[in-house]
């Protein structure tokens, strides 16, 4: 097969023993999977659990073996332990495209060539809308799950059509201040350029503030340019972070989120400097979104959802709700629950 970064490589499938850089791969399996999808992961990123506790949470909750899974410490690819990887004996390394670099300068992708065993890439992130059709495809034939791979395309180009075709008629952009991991930092604001939620914007129909003035997919917006800037509308991301920052107060997000204590965070994270004069806050146009939607397949739910928000009477009658609700009836092996996002309650 050829993978998402061009690279040809033979391997046997369906494989029976699979390693995933990236911990957030996981939702990927959990999509294409059969049975117990996560049988066949020897190994995996720990940030599954530490970027997304509700969401590992919800699945070790059918599925409790996930917790004897070998795990990699830390995000990056550069914390792969290159000898523990070999020695879960994998048949793949499935890694992320944009950590290509980290695994050439590391040494991970020599190393594991010389003992046999081959690095596919994909990416869900860098440019989802590019490269996602490609990678779930490459998914599928590496879990011999090629008709269930294109079963979810057709879902997934079936429910984007109807925020694009929509809004070939659109006359108006709305300016969108996005801010990345809101509150799980000190210093505000970490924002994203034309890649990844950057792009989800601008599908849904948004011009992303970022984009005007970074390079690159992320970057840090000071607070003088967001008052300058006074946008239509506030989007900041946000999932269960207590892994990483227990008393933070970033947005809890997720599978049963409390939402009475999203919309506290959310009012306190609108208090800071860079937001508490803007025209957006006090007509209740600020929003929190699901922080893991920017490196899944699962993006397109997310983009009805921001559609919604910018259009709110083009798209009335869309509920992004009920669509995520029947991703998990037809491909995911847990119940659906609220929670993956929320409104700024104007009154508070």
């Amino acid at each position: 097969m050829t993978d998402i970064a061009g690279r040809v490589l033979t391997l046997r499938t369906p494989v029976r023993r699979m390693v995933l850089g990236d911990g957030p791969l996981a939702y990927v399996v959990a999509l294409l999977g059969n049975g117990d999808p996560f049988s066949s992961v020897v190994g995996w990123g720990d940030n599954f659990r530490s970027a997304d506790l509700g969401g590992y949470t919800a699945y070790r909750q059918r599925f409790p073996s996930i917790d004897r899974i070998p795990t990699f410490r830390g995000s990056t690819v550069g914390a792969i332990d290159i000898e523990l990887a070999i020695s879960l004996e994998p048949d793949v390394v499935v890694l992320n495209l944009s950590s290509r670099s980290a695994a050439e300068s590391s040494g991970l992708l020599a190393r594991l060539s010389q003992v046999g065993v081959p690095v596919v890439f994909v990416d869900f992130r860098t440019r989802m809308f590019e490269n996602t059709t490609r990678s779930i495809d490459i998914m599928g034939q590496i879990m011999g799950r090629p008709e269930r791979a294109a079963d979810f395309l057709r879902f997934r180009q079936a429910q984007t059509l109807r925020v694009t075709q929509r809004l070939q008629r659109l006359k108006h952009r709305p300016l969108v201040m996005l801010e990345r991991a809101a509150g799980l930092y000190d210093d505000c604001c970490l924002s994203y350029g034309n890649g990844n939620f950057g792009e989800l914007v601008a599908a849904a129909g948004g011009t992303n503030l970022g984009s005007q003035v970074l390079h690159g997919t992320f970057g840090t917006l000071h607070p003088e340019q967001v008052i300058a800037a006074d946008p239509d509308v506030i989007l900041v991301t946000g999932a269960n972070w207590k892994l990483y920052s227990p008393v933070g107060d970033w947005v809890d997000l997720g599978p049963g989120s409390d939402p009475a204590a999203g919309q506290a965070s959310l009012r306190r994270l609108m208090k800071r400097p860079a937001y508490r004069s803007l025209r957006a806050v006090h007509t209740g146009r600020v929003h929190a979104i699901w922080h893991p939607f920017y490196d899944n397949p699962y993006y397109f739910i997310a983009l009805q959802q921001i559609a919604k928000w910018l259009h709110p009477d083009l798209f009335h009658d869309l509920d992004p709700d009920a669509t995520f609700r029947e991703l998990h009836q037809r491909f995911l092996p847990i119940p659906y629950q609220p929670g993956y996002w929320l409104s700024l309650n104007p009154s508070t």
